[in-house]
């Protein structure tokens, strides 16, 4: 029985998801679009089947047709990103890259990333996630021009001699710096792991430098740039296997039985149909454009006088830096894009001023509105657009005191919601976003 008749109210429900990521603009750096074929396999019958272990070591019977997907996604996967070893099995990125600690750790070993602030990941040791708490965390920092403090990283790793070093990001809008931390984690002996989550699909397109040949271990989610569903995957690299020659199997030792049960098989379907369509010369042509309209964007929201952390971006993404009008108002320009059908995140910025909670900047970024086909005269469009938001926002501060601050805010939603010169501009985005179609929709 179709989802209509058995539950309207679930249908209902998508039917206004459909109809709000088909009439909007989606320019949250980690969101994409999957095709056709990714929601066809996400929808299979292989989601009735349980499959503890690995292709030909499972613990269930009737896995020979699992066994066929996820050695089809290893494969594809191996030979996408040149390397020997590939599990497909990780449910998300963040028990991807714990099982990267299990795998090479013991607690309360010193262990280094990125800091969450200056634009790092959670799970690269954060000190609410457990990461942080299980591991001596030795965080390092962007300069304040934005770029990753690689004299810092040396004089840490050389104080501390972490067992783990990690580069990646959230927030983090340059080429990464692979062959200069690969060679801090050489001297001093420790594993380098690379969390290419945001940047995957711009690895394989050739829109940004591989970390294969620098690291040892490579973690990304599948979606993001990459277009595929909400998965991951661990790689192994040459020089993983150079440094411990049992690398892989700990690896995957790590995600089963280590952190997980039975791998979710409708996913590593719709990877490997993923995996596929970024093996097509089109592929290429995507990842590249996503970069190309990221600089478009970023120097259209330059024009209209808007501060960019490190004055641009090499990548997918784009930070902007409010404090210039007040610290904490990322998210008066967050709420007030979405009331026109813009699509962004509040996040903080290198030095944040404020907190995560009320951050001082915008993250943004180019793939999902690529996807759908908008190039250089779309992204113009769309800096005009914020440009012009921000503008009538432009009155509002974000005060200190809480009671001062939750009645502000209350006052600002109340006025978005009323203004007209933001309900014209919806209908605008409306009309524009009509002519890029949505995948599946």
């Amino acid at each position: 029985m179709r989802l209509q008749e058995r539950d309207p109210e679930i249908y209902r429900i998508l039917a206004a998801e459909r109809r709000r990521q088909r009439e909007g603009v989606e320019l949250i750096p980690s969101e994409n679009y999957v095709s056709e074929a990714v929601l066809d396999a996400m929808g299979t019958i292989f989601t009735n089947k349980y499959s503890e272990g690995y292709p030909g070591r499972r613990y269930y019977g009737g896995n020979e047709n699992v066994d066929d997907v996820e050695r089809l996604a290893q494969e594809r996967a191996r030979r996408l990103f040149g390397v020997p070893h590939a599990n497909v099995q990780p449910y998300s990125g963040s028990p991807a890259n714990l099982a990267v600690y299990l795998a090479t750790c013991q607690p309360g070993d010193p262990i280094m990333g990125q800091n969450l602030p200056d634009g790092g990941h959670l799970t690269h040791g954060w000190k609410v996630s457990v990461t942080g708490t299980y591991y001596r965390s030795v965080p390092y920092h962007v300069r304040t021009d934005g770029y990753i403090d690689v004299d810092e990283v040396w004089r840490l790793a050389r104080e501390h001699r972490p067992k783990l070093i990690w580069c990646g990001a959230t927030a983090y809008v340059r080429e990464f710096p692979f062959e200069q931390l690969a060679a801090v984690a050489d001297e001093t002996g420790a594993f380098f792991a690379t969390d290419i989550a945001h940047i995957a699909g711009l690895v394989i397109a050739g829109a940004h430098k591989s970390p294969v040949p620098y690291a040892h271990i490579v973690t990304t989610t599948t979606h993001k740039t990459l277009r595929g569903p909400r998965g991951a995957m661990i790689l192994v690299t040459d020089k993983g296997l150079a440094k411990d020659p049992e690398l892989a199997e700990r690896v995957d030792r790590a995600v089963f039985p280590g952190l997980q049960g039975g791998p979710h098989d409708q996913t590593t379907a719709a990877i490997a149909v993923a995996l596929g369509e970024a093996m097509q010369p089109s592929f290429g042509e995507y990842g590249r454009q996503v970069v190309v309209n990221a600089k478009a964007l970023a120097h259209g929201l330059l024009r209209y006088g808007f501060k960019l952390v490190t004055g641009g971006t090499d990548n997918h993404m784009m930070l902007l830096d409010l404090t210039p009008g007040g610290a904490g108002r990322g998210v008066f320009l967050q709420e007030a894009l979405d009331r026109v059908g813009i699509t962004v995140n509040k996040n903080t910025i290198p030095k944040e001023p404020s907190s995560a909670f009320y951050p001082s900047g915008i993250r943004l970024g180019t793939p999902a509105a690529t996807t759908r086909g908008m190039r250089e005269p779309e992204m113009s469009r769309i800096a005009e657009w914020i440009a012009a938001v921000g503008e009538v926002i432009e009155e509002f501060r974000l005060p200190e005191g809480r009671e001062e601050r939750t009645a502000t805010l209350r006052a600002f939603r109340r006025s978005i919601e009323e203004n007209r010169r933001l309900e014209a501009l919806r209908g605008d985005v409306r009309e524009f976003c009509l002519k890029f179609p949505v995948p599946g929709t």
